[in-house]
């Protein structure tokens, strides 16, 4: 399929969740450190208070993320946000420091699975020469978030309009969340996954659907002739692979790309659905990639949420007042949407792979940077670089783990092994609560340690993916 005005229109919807999605986690580190300067938590609650949230995305990875392989892309894509949107605005109005952690708990659960979602859904509906690209995007349109939280945060963090202003940001996510749950309702289904659930003719109307579209003769954009495979002629290159314009003009018109968002009520299974088992993540050729992946994931956290969730408050204990290490961190953030932006140009460019590799290992020496650095500007300066580096990071991850599965075990696979990045962040804010007792560089020398073993882990265990269709990757 020729990328087109559908492709563009789907990644902004999907990333529209991705950005309230980003939201939610990043403003823990911006308001964490409001409710510990206030009272309302101390370090041992907000401790709590991240690990219940990340271990709300536990259990929501595990249930709606590897649920999805059965229950849908689409609909599961739908009932997380509108989960997520609705505890979080109850949290804004909790009465209490228990309260607080509870209704964290169950926002995260909508939160966790659906970062799981968007990268499965995304992967199977974009074609593959531009798969790294699309997921990036997501990647840049979340991370636009951080910046978007931070400043919030610093404008009403120190206010009092009716309710304490850290209440306000949190209302701020949830209300936008649900504005895109409403927009979200006309997204198709994974014609991937339809197919391989067996219901071909569903997936069949989509694909026409969005077939009438892409190869219609209008708007024949430079990407769609370097996409498609066509000619400015309108003549295929490939014929075997590619229908020419005018044979594709003469396909079913009936199905409008208007009701995208159903399926045919009377299309039935006409094939078998593939049969999938968890246990076959432990069979080969997936058993390697999932050993790699658990490890991974379980490492990688400690790096990237170790530094993003827990900057202001490394600041705070380093004597920096509650106000300018907002500022700081609201500095640091407005570089979050570069690092994504860099991977959506080199992601396709360069092997997934190995751009994973190299970041890792420069996040660990940044991080180590900004934990020995006492200068505003060396802190301003090192955290901004690492947060470039870290983002970057996690767009080149997110694309490369959905490729490792096939389309009946992607959510399943995915959702697994992400599911022990979230167990591990639960624990590894535990863990960077007891190693802060000895100072912040003693933290970063734990992260740092972490990023160097997701490099070992990546670079010895993990396969090259780039350039490949999805089919082949996961034979």
């Amino acid at each position: 399929m020729p990328l087109g005005g559908f492709h563009r229109r789907f990644i902004a919807l999907v990333s529209l969740g991705n950005f309230f999605d980003l939201y939610d986690i990043f403003i823990v580190a911006y308001i964490g450190a409001a409710l510990q300067h206030s009272g309302f938590l101390t370090l041992r609650q907000f401790t709590f208070f991240v690990a219940a949230g990340f271990l709300g995305m536990f259990v929501g990875t595990v249930v709606f993320g590897m649920g999805s392989d059965r229950m849908g892309r689409r609909s599961a894509f739908i009932l997380l946000l509108l989960i997520y949107s609705v505890f979080t605005f109850a949290d804004a109005f909790a009465p209490s420091a228990s309260w607080l952690i509870a209704l964290r708990f169950f926002a995260g659960v909508g939160i966790g699975a659906e970062i799981v979602v968007i990268d499965t859904y995304v992967t199977e509906v974009v074609p593959g020469r531009a798969r790294g690209r699309y997921v990036a995007i997501t990647q840049v349109a979340g991370f636009c978030a951080v910046p978007v939280a931070a400043v919030l945060s610093r404008v009403l963090v120190p206010t009092h309009f009716l309710m304490s202003g850290w209440r306000w940001v949190m209302v701020i996510g949830a209300s936008g969340a649900l504005l895109t749950w409403w927009f979200r309702r006309r997204l198709p289904e994974s014609p991937r996954w339809l197919e391989s659930r067996g219901r071909l003719m569903e997936a069949d109307a989509i694909m026409t659907a969005l077939e009438n579209e892409s190869f219609s003769t209008s708007g024949r954009s430079g990407e769609w002739l370097a996409t498609s495979g066509a000619t400015k002629e309108g003549k295929a290159i490939h014929t075997e692979d590619t229908e020419s314009a005018e044979g594709t003009k003469k396909k079913e018109k009936s199905t409008s790309l208007a009701p995208l968002g159903v399926t045919s009520t009377g299309a039935g299974r006409s094939a078998e659905a593939e049969r999938a088992s968890f246990w076959e993540l432990w069979r080969r050729p997936y058993l390697s990639r999932t050993v790699m992946l658990v490890i991974f994931q379980a490492l990688q956290t400690i790096g990237f949420y170790g530094f993003a969730n827990w900057a202001p408050t490394f600041l705070l204990k380093r004597g920096v007042s509650l106000l300018h290490s907002l500022e700081y961190t609201m500095l640091i953030a407005l570089v979050s949407p570069v690092g994504p932006l860099l991977a959506a140009f080199t992601s396709d460019r360069m092997e997934r792979k190995w751009t994973i590799v190299v970041l890792a290992l420069v996040v660990a020496g940044l991080g180590i940077g900004f934990g020995n650095s006492v200068a505003p500007l060396a802190v301003v300066g090192f955290g901004a670089l690492l947060t470039l580096a870290n983002y970057w990071f996690s767009a080149a991850f997110h694309a490369y783990q959905s490729e490792l599965f096939p389309t009946r075990l992607r959510a399943t696979g995915v959702g697994f092994t992400y599911s022990w990045s979230r167990l591990s962040a639960a624990f590894t804010s535990i863990l960077i609560g007891a190693v802060l007792l000895h100072g912040v560089p003693a933290v970063f020398a734990v992260l740092a340690v972490a990023m160097l073993l997701v490099a070992t882990v990546v670079g010895v265990m993990g396969p090259r993916t780039n350039g490949f269709v999805l089919e082949e990757i996961s034979r």
